[in-house]
């Protein structure tokens, strides 16, 4: 993971869920300074314990998933956020992550192989759907290996992947992220039907034929940009 994540000089390094230290002391040893957000108040003082001779960690106690990033940062700084994110709250953490994606230089997590699956799948896939789209409209999604259970203490019933997302550094498509998710949402609720009856409350026919795409079709067969087509349609009613 350290080999990956490659810290270099003048990176400023954000770790969500240190918990015992696992990553993050060695992260120190090699990068020497560190931010970490921890929400249990139990292993904070065994985090600044064992980190007291390693390096310069700056510890904060509370909720990543509520947390304003760019409290973190000054000037042109981005941040490089790392860490394993627990994996009850870990698709609502990587859109709050997303929403601080310019502040974002890159990401190395750890999520259940399920999630890291969904967010890197491509369509046609049975992982494709909403988390697909979003997370792909704004990162560079790269899945990097496999971790098993018995990595963890204690060990879980399913594996993990640690993956890296880069913020694209020019848009991929030019439309509002409100419109896109109303569309991806709206499709995918519905993921088994046509895009003729998914979508009837948002586009008829007509409208989704004038994007070029067939009515017949399902959310799954659909690529980024034609789902960035069919929200232009939207865009002006919902800004």
């Amino acid at each position: 993971m350290i080999q990956e994540i490659n810290p270099r000089p003048g990176n400023r390094i954000v770790e969500i869920g240190p918990g015992e230290g696992a990553l993050t002391c060695p992260l120190l040893e090699v990068h020497g300074e560190l931010t970490a957000i921890e929400l249990d108040r139990n292993l904070v003082p065994v985090l600044e314990d064992k980190c007291q001779n390693i390096g310069a960690l700056i510890l904060l106690q509370g909720d990543a998933s509520k947390f304003d990033f760019s409290t973190l940062v000054s000037g042109d700084d981005r941040l490089r956020i790392v860490g394993n994110l627990p994996y009850n709250i870990s698709v609502p953490m990587l859109f709050r992550l997303a929403d601080h994606a310019v502040i974002i230089c890159d990401m190395h997590v750890l999520l259940q192989k399920e999630v890291a699956y969904r967010v890197a799948a491509q369509p046609g896939s049975s992982h494709y759907g909403r988390l697909a789209v979003m997370m792909q409209s704004i990162f560079e999604a790269v899945l990097l290996f496999d971790v098993g259970p018995s990595a963890f203490r204690p060990p879980p019933k399913v594996r993990s992947v640690f993956m890296r997302l880069t913020p694209h550094a020019t848009p991929v498509i030019d439309i509002s992220t409100k419109a896109l998710a109303a569309v991806v949402t709206t499709a995918f609720s519905q993921r088994r039907k046509t895009l003729r009856n998914s979508l009837k409350s948002l586009l008829d026919s007509i409208q989704i034929q004038s994007a070029d795409i067939d009515p017949a079709r399902r959310a799954e067969t659909l690529s980024l940009k034609e789902f960035a087509s069919l929200a232009r349609m939207l865009e002006s009613d919902l800004l």
